[in-house]
């Protein structure tokens, strides 16, 4: 009986995840084309093929579907818990190299631009957009960053603030490329240009921050 009902539960359960994600795809589609403030739950709820009900009891008003998509594109920015070891400021490059590529790979992506502009045309009408990418979408890579520094900074690889560190290796990463794209006056970089700009960055941070036994004299 028990494990009848357990089995139950866990179809419903499946059930939902499947609708819950549909919704949010119908809400994202809604807010590119209508624009956050002016997308309706009535019109994300007929794209998703579910009732306003059942809209409100699987995800929430539209705040809470906008924070869900953010939330869900933010996972990926996620330092991976097997992070190798930082011992030595080749195996560091390597590190900021690989999550650089990742960063500008997903940042990059269509749909992440199209949120960035979503955010900036609802900046006077809606400015939740704008706080909600920022709060949750650009802090979830800062953080990530931040951690890749403060690793490296325990280790004896780096001097300076975790913080700061980190924006130095942003400002070096994405130089003009986020604007240009935003702009659409440049179009996304291919994998082989993304390692490249990675590789850049990383050498590039290394050289502005020598070991003090490295420093010339």
């Amino acid at each position: 009986m028990a494990t009848g009902s357990k089995s139950k539960r866990r179809q419903k359960d499946a059930g939902e995840t499947v609708v819950r994600k549909r919704i949010l795809d119908a809400a994202f589609t809604a807010f590119m084309k209508s624009g956050y403030a002016t997308a309706s739950t009535l019109e994300i709820a007929t794209r998703a093929r579910v009732s306003k009900r059942e809209l409100y009891a699987l995800v929430g008003n539209k705040q809470e579907m906008l924070i869900a998509c953010i939330r869900g594109r933010a996972k990926r920015f996620a330092v991976p818990a097997d992070l190798p070891v930082l011992r030595d400021r080749q195996t560091l490059e390597q590190v900021l190299a690989s999550f650089g590529t990742r960063l500008v790979r997903e940042i990059s992506d269509p749909t992440v631009i199209a949120v960035f502009r979503l955010a900036i045309s609802e900046l006077s009408h809606a400015p939740e957009v704008a706080r909600a990418l920022n709060s949750i979408g650009r802090e979830a890579s800062r953080a990530a960053l931040r951690k890749i520094m403060t690793e490296a900074q325990a280790s004896g690889l780096l001097t300076g603030r975790p913080a700061e560190l980190a924006q130095q290796f942003a400002a070096l990463l994405w130089r003009d490329l986020m604007v240009s794209l935003l702009l659409s006056v440049a179009e996304r970089p291919n994998p082989r240009e993304i390692a490249r700009r990675a590789r850049d960055a990383a050498a590039a941070f290394l050289q502005l921050h020598p070991l003090p036994n490295d420093a010339p004299a």
